[in-house]
């Protein structure tokens, strides 16, 4: 059987963020990188762990962006060592204030890029893995047992759903162009 390409998939974006004008630092760049932003949640208080605040500072709020461009879910490994270098450029004195995760949205699952190995991660490039963290099943997102706890409470499926329908209705419509 000859490869096929992949469907294009939804570029999303998990940020933590502690300073607000980093953040809007950041979602300028992630937009003239990967598009307009088409999706952006509400803010949740990140409060399930304190991983972050020593280095970010406290309080640590999560926000969810999508992306209009869909995707080839080849370029996740670039899009992440590119949000590492943003990451970066952001920092106060070597300190991170926001952090970005980005990964996709299939009709199937929501694919994280992370540059730590674990056994349930796939090796993608440059030193990065997917890391499939939701799957999707009779109109739900099922979190895999290793997902983080917050994303294991279902606390954001509303906001991954949203992300699917359109990402259903623009595949829908590029599907209706090309024939």
């Amino acid at each position: 059987m000859k490869p096929v390409e992949p469907a294009p998939v939804k570029l999303i974006c998990g940020i933590l963020f502690s300073d607000k004008k980093r953040l809007a630092d950041a979602l300028e760049v992630l937009a003239e990188r990967y598009g307009r932003i088409d999706y952006r949640s509400a803010l949740y208080p990140f409060t399930i762990t304190g991983y972050y605040n020593r280095e970010m500072g406290v309080p640590i709020q999560r926000l969810f962006v999508a992306f209009e461009p869909l995707i080839s879910p080849g370029a996740l490994a670039g899009i992440k060592i590119a949000c590492n270098a943003l990451e970066e450029a952001l920092a106060v004195s070597g300190l991170r204030k926001v952090n970005l995760d980005p990964g996709y949205i299939d009709y199937d699952k929501l694919v994280l890029a992370s540059a730590k190995y674990n056994a349930h991660k796939i090796y993608l490039d440059q030193g990065i893995y997917a890391d499939p963290t939701l799957h999707f099943e009779k109109g739900a997102y099922l979190a895999a047992p290793w997902a983080f706890p917050d994303f294991k409470s279902g606390l954001y499926n509303a906001d991954f759903l949203r992300i699917r329908a359109r990402y259903k209705g623009q595949l829908r419509r590029q599907r209706a162009a090309s024939e």
